[in-house]
């Protein structure tokens, strides 16, 4: 009986004991924190809101920040190195004469409306770009085809008038996205494409939102994020508050070099400084007195010293150029060297230009911090050999478009131009600089009439030559890609081969 006794007190001690145990357990359980589960969505920020939503019909870079490949995508791509990729084009041939294209394009892929692609789709998309009645932003993009065929539901012909060099690029571009014919004419504000993420809304003045597409073809490429939000803030401290407060997690293109040290000291966020084809160029209307003149366009050119430009506008961050050409295109050449800064020369050259007093004229410069500060630098310059420049802030891009890029109605003005191996936009009749050389001009037709590499190279190098030493606009930087983000989002380009905002690989570390 005594040691049934004890046995059952034991038990009754070990149930009390487990039982403590348990209570203990569970107090403990709701003091410590729970584990995070992983985050699925991201806000990135961005300083300029799109006009729309489409690529195909409107310039803004903003648009394909937003859309492209993100939403929309081409028969090829152009990936984080500035290489042509196959897409939704698998694979093509090219006829040894460089006059057909043969695309085979991809199958089993749909749009986000259910609407299958096919070659039919295809040749919508490429006749839609070039029609006569076309508003493509790159219209010239497709100047060169000829006829579009499509053999097959997989199959897609182009036939072209003349060779054209770089057209495997150009069809890489959100100018040249690939639409469906139902949704097209919406795609302005509901985008329907075939990539990652599909649209979810638009609300205007703050933000976009994109969620993963379940129905991606392909598979391997699939995104990771569940959720993407893009935010717009335009002003720069703005744009750090949000940083810092966690309201955005990244901010891929950070518009204040100057509070870039204070964020550093942020333990949560990266920066990421990497580089970008935005070339800063100071445009004169060289259909107009006195930049008529080369003299005076090199004078001027002679007046400016290009370092103190990126140390005073842009925190010393970015690339003093001397052509319409980054150090990332290929066959660069540097030639900040063709003119150097120098007042004394400069004055020299105005006074054999006609102008030993100099003379006054008005810079047109948008909104932009960069373009705001290159101009104040610029207008002290200037100065110094006797040239009065007066500063007319400028409405970007309504008015600025207007004034300038259509209506021709300025003597200089400074923005950062985009695209990518466009130094093409000096052989353009009619393009705001109104430059005309048609040595230059035929140095173009040379690049596209050759797909050897080497020799793209070497014509490219030439036509940079040109333009450092007719000056047809100032040269003064390449601007960087300054990223801020969270430590745990990985993905994102660091470089930037094309303005854009690629979430397909992005995710969180934890």
């Amino acid at each position: 009986m005594g040691s049934q006794f004890l046995s059952a007190t034991t038990a009754l001690t070990r149930r009390a004991v487990f039982g403590l145990a348990m209570a203990a357990g569970l107090v403990l359980a709701t003091q410590m924190p729970a584990e995070a589960a992983p985050k699925t969505g991201l806000t990135l920020g961005m300083a300029v809101e799109p006009t729309g939503l489409d690529p195909t019909i409107a310039a803004p870079v903003a648009i394909g920040q937003v859309t492209w490949q993100n939403i929309f995508e081409g028969l090829t791509t152009i990936d984080r190195n500035g290489k042509v990729q196959p897409q939704l084009a698998e694979s093509w041939t090219i006829s040894p004469d460089g006059l057909t294209y043969t695309f085979k394009l991809r199958q089993g892929v749909t749009f986000h409306n259910g609407e299958a692609f096919d070659s039919s789709v295809a040749k919508f998309s490429i006749d839609r770009a070039r029609g006569a009645d076309s508003v493509n932003p790159q219209k010239r993009y497709f100047a060169s085809i000829d006829t579009v065929e499509t053999p097959d539901a997989t199959t897609l012909v182009l036939k072209l008038k003349q060779p054209a060099g770089s057209l495997l690029y150009w069809l890489g571009w959100p100018s040249s996205s690939i639409v469906a014919p139902k949704s097209a004419a919406d795609n302005k504000t509901t985008p329907i494409g075939t990539g990652p993420f599909k649209f979810v809304s638009w609300t205007k003045g703050a933000s976009v939102e994109l969620a993963r597409n379940p129905d991606y073809w392909n598979k391997a490429g699939a995104a990771k994020l569940e959720k993407a939000t893009f935010r717009f803030i335009a002003d720069p401290q703005a744009q750090a508050a949000a940083l810092k407060a966690g309201d955005v997690d990244a901010f891929p293109e950070f518009g204040a070099p100057e509070l870039i040290e204070s964020l550093k000291t942020d333990a949560r966020l990266a920066t990421v400084i990497g580089n970008t084809e935005l070339k800063v160029v100071a445009g004169m209307n060289n259909a107009k007195k006195p930049f008529d003149d080369k003299r005076v366009r090199q004078a001027l050119m002679m007046a400016v010293d290009r370092q103190a430009v990126v140390d005073g506008a842009w925190s010393g961050f970015g690339t003093p150029i001397g052509s319409h050409y980054t150090p990332n295109d290929r066959g660069y050449v540097d030639l900040t060297g063709t003119y150097p800064y120098d007042p004394q020369k400069a004055k020299a050259l105005l006074a054999e230009a006609g102008y030993p007093n100099g003379f006054s004229f008005t810079m047109k410069a948008p909104q932009m911090a960069y373009a705001q500060r290159s101009s104040q630098i610029l207008q002290a310059m200037l100065a110094e050999v006797g040239v009065t420049m007066t500063i007319e802030t400028t409405e970007f891009p309504a008015k600025w478009v207007a004034d300038v890029f259509k209506g021709g109605n300025f003597d200089m003005t400074i923005v950062a131009h985009a695209e990518p191996m466009d130094i093409d936009i000096y052989a353009r009749d009619p393009y705001y600089f109104a430059y005309k050389n048609p040595a230059f001009n035929e140095l173009l037709k040379k690049v596209e009439a050759t797909s050897d590499a080497a020799e793209q190279e070497k014509l490219y190098g030439e036509a940079q030559k040109i333009l450092a030493t007719d000056v047809p606009a100032l040269y003064l930087f390449v601007m960087p890609k300054l990223g801020v983000w969270d430590k745990k989002v990985a993905g994102l380009w660091e470089n930037e081969p094309i303005p854009s905002n690629v979430l397909s690989e992005v995710h969180w570390t934890e």
